[in-house]
């Protein structure tokens, strides 16, 4: 019942064996995905949006700033004989205004706080949010900037790393 991944991050960050992309596959794994769309917000290597759709997601659409990101996960999910149709990859400025049924971000704390009204945005009401890239002490201040959007649950951490998860408001 394994999904598994076969991944070389080329110049993008994520291999999976970091604690906040470990932490985000472990969500990931505990969830049903099957037929949801799903953004992955700072793709990198692609290795939350492949996990996505290898668990069942039907679309993705991975976004970040790196051009060699977009292209390490271009290449990872050709690696993986992921359907081109399946995954969408976007610098910001292009990205789509999909609105998704899980949002995930493995970024950094401050980065995250100032994409808050953006991720929400593009969280469906009632969708998950999965964020990581956190360190422990950053937790309160990332959590407080989502709360007007999102219901949000206890940190996760690993060593001095958090995750965390929410779900979008109805409004």
């Amino acid at each position: 019942d394994a999904a598994n991944l076969m991944l070389d991050p080329g110049l993008a960050f994520g291999t999976g064996t970091h604690p906040t992309t470990a932490l985000c596959l472990e969500w990931l794994d505990g969830q049903d995905v099957t037929g949801k769309q799903v953004t992955d917000y700072g793709c990198g290597s692609g290795i939350l949006g492949l996990a996505a759709l290898l668990l069942g997601a039907n679309h993705v659409v991975g976004v970040d700033t790196d051009h060699q990101a977009l292209e390490a996960s271009r290449e990872n999910a050709n690696r993986n004989g992921v359907d081109e149709a399946r995954l969408d990859l976007y610098l910001p400025e292009a990205e789509p205004k999909t609105k998704s049924d899980v949002m995930l971000a493995n970024i950094l704390a401050q980065p995250l706080i100032g994409l808050a009204p953006h991720l929400a945005e593009l969280t469906k009401p009632g969708g998950d949010l999965v964020l990581s890239g956190i360190l422990s002490n950053q937790a309160r201040e990332v959590m407080a900037a989502y709360e007007p959007w999102f219901i949000m649950d206890e940190p996760e951490q690993r060593e001095e790393w958090i995750r965390l998860t929410g779900r979008r408001n109805d409004r």
